[in-house]
């Protein structure tokens, strides 16, 4: 319907203006003033040399033509706003249109989660997760094909940091000692043996410890290099990734969320990253294409294998894509893992959510990769997220241990549940942490308050789908058959007008990846029906027939909205 309004005014202000004709935008007023306005009117004055309420009621006599029986009234109001109030046909049509499939044929790569195996899974990591999810859900609503994958560091620095921490802590390369720690201790193991290897590393203590954690690295990469499985490294190395890859699924089940069409490790795409970073360095043997992208940083020196990206270029800054001792850094990874996505799905676009920190240094890789391979770069979303943190704003560092882990999380979401007495159930659990999430607008810090996003009252997930529940009961409770309505009494209208509006909403946050809109609007809708119910009584009413049928409807949008979020709406709580 809102399309339908837009063409009706656009139509209305190229007949009065010709070429020079604004485009149209509508807004939502206060429902006192009609179901959409719009100041085009104004926008067209000056342009006319006309007095802008004299447009305005020339557009509204032409979009009443238009729109016929669809509309109850056009009026015009203060210095020339257009206001435009549906008839309850139309509004009623508006509350039963689902959103319209816009991304059909169109392929998406949603790169998000990605925690790195031998490190603590932290919020952050729950974070990403929980939004990256969503806003597949709100691209699948929109008709696209969406490619979930899931990219973590199984080589680098990291890795060799926590493997000097578990050689140190078993008392060698003993990977029969592994069989020891408990399952349900390992997350919280391989977390400490990191904390551990990061801090010999950085303050060389014991003395040496930095040079061991160094050649560490070399080994980890020669594991895969020789596809080694057997050597007492390398069996503690797959022993223990593969503890984390577990960890990973264990979380994932229990968020309910859309499972992962592909795990992407740093091993698999670092060769092509290498392979083509030198490929367009200037000066190196294996650049055939005459590109010069990057360039050795040390010249003459040739114990220094250290390839750099020059980005003051660009308006960025310098960074190293290989190190001295030849390898791969995250930057040349990043790279393979572009052209690794590319290769295999040709996107449409291709989506990465990663914390705000990490937003210059995305910008200077995509716009490495742009100057040999434009197209995924061109066609690469970076979305980043504030940090999350503990209640009273403290940051979290896996680094220093002072991290709260993603199942930190849902165990204070349960503890705050049984403090309360209401004992929530696992669904609603996970409601109460992801809905906490995706409320606020991606962009900002996050603190997680376990006891407001349990709560029945508020905005909150619990909330909703409480609200859910209980719609639910009054339609168990009547026994009548709902009709199509033809005429809204004023309470009615109310609520009809608000479910129109659903549409429009999921439109909004699937083309600005806004999960936070869907939230807003569940919220309002949740206390548009509340309105609606302390003043129209349903089951019993004369006009309860009726306004079954708006309660069913309700229903239907709040548990699709809810679904988007990847929360359950439970019919009983």
């Amino acid at each position: 319907m809102r399309q339908e309004i837009e063409q009706a005014v656009q139509a209305a202000v190229n007949t009065i203006a010709g070429t020079n004709g604004a485009q149209v935008e509508l807004t939502r007023p206060d429902e006192q003033f009609g179901d959409y306005a719009t100041n085009a009117a104004l926008q067209l004055a000056s342009t006319l040399h006309r007095k802008p309420r004299e447009v305005a009621e020339e557009l509204a006599v032409q979009v009443r033509e238009t729109l016929g029986d669809k509309v109850a009234e056009v009026s015009v109001a203060g210095p020339g706003f257009l206001n435009i109030r549906l008839s309850d046909t139309a509004l009623i049509a508006g509350m039963n249109t689902e959103p319209i499939k816009v991304l059909e044929d169109k392929t998406y790569v949603m790169d998000y989660s990605d925690p790195n195996p031998l490190k603590p899974l932290h919020a952050g990591h729950l974070y990403t997760t929980v939004i990256g999810d969503a806003i597949s859900r709100l691209l699948e609503r929109g008709g696209a094909t969406v490619v979930r994958t899931n990219y973590g560091g199984d080589v680098g620095l990291h890795v060799a940091r926590s493997m000097w921490g578990i050689i140190k802590t078993l008392g060698g390369e003993c990977p029969e000692k592994l069989a020891a720690i408990p399952e349900a201790e390992r997350p919280a193991w391989l977390g400490a043996r990191y904390v551990e290897g990061t801090t010999a590393s950085e303050d060389d203590t014991p003395p040496g410890a930095k040079a061991e954690v160094v050649a560490l690295n070399k080994r980890v990469y020669l594991v895969h290099q020789d596809d080694d499985h057997e050597s007492p490294f390398a069996q503690i190395y797959w022993t223990v990734r593969q503890w984390s890859y577990d960890y990973f699924h264990e979380l994932y089940k229990q968020l309910q969320v859309k499972p992962f069409d592909r795990f992407i490790p740093e091993s698999e795409v670092a060769p092509l990253g290498m392979q083509a970073v030198k490929e367009h360095t200037q000066n190196a043997p294996e650049n055939k294409t005459g590109q010069d992208v990057f360039v050795y940083a040390n010249a003459g020196d040739e114990t220094s294998q250290t390839i750099i990206f020059h980005g003051e270029d660009y308006g960025l800054h310098t960074r190293v894509f290989i190190n001295r001792d030849g390898l791969p850094t995250y930057e040349a990874k990043d790279v393979g893992l572009s052209l690794t996505k590319w290769r295999d799905y040709r996107f449409d676009e291709s989506i990465i959510i990663t914390a705000n920190e990490q937003e210059q240094y995305m910008a200077v890789v995509i716009a490495a990769i742009k100057l040999f391979e434009p197209m995924p770069a061109e066609r690469t979303r970076h979305i980043t997220h504030g940090m999350v943190k503990l209640q009273g704003g403290k940051k979290m560092s896996s680094r220093k241990g002072n991290i709260i882990s993603a199942m930190d999380i849902l165990d204070s979401a349960r503890a705050a549940g049984e403090a309360s007495g209401t004992n929530p159930s696992e669904e609603t659990i996970l409601a109460a942490v992801k809905y906490a999430f995706a409320k606020n607008r991606i962009g900002g810090d996050i603190i997680y308050d376990p006891k407001e996003s349990i709560t029945l009252e508020g905005n909150s997930g619990p909330y909703l789908q409480y609200a859910h529940a209980r719609a639910r009961s009054i339609l168990a409770k009547s026994k009548v058959e709902s009709q199509n309505i033809e005429e809204l009494e004023p309470t009615e209208r109310s609520l009809v007008r608000k479910i129109a509006e659903y549409p429009e909403v999921v439109g909004k946050a699937t083309a600005e990846l806004l999960p936070h809109y869907i939230c807003t609007y569940l919220y309002e809708l949740a206390q548009a029906f509340n309105s609606f119910y302390e003043r129209s009584r349903v089951v019993g009413d004369p006009r309860e027939v009726a306004r079954v049928q708006l309660v069913a409807r309700y229903a239907d949008v709040l548990k699709d909205g809810l679904g988007l979020l990847g929360i359950a709406a439970p019919d009983h709580m």
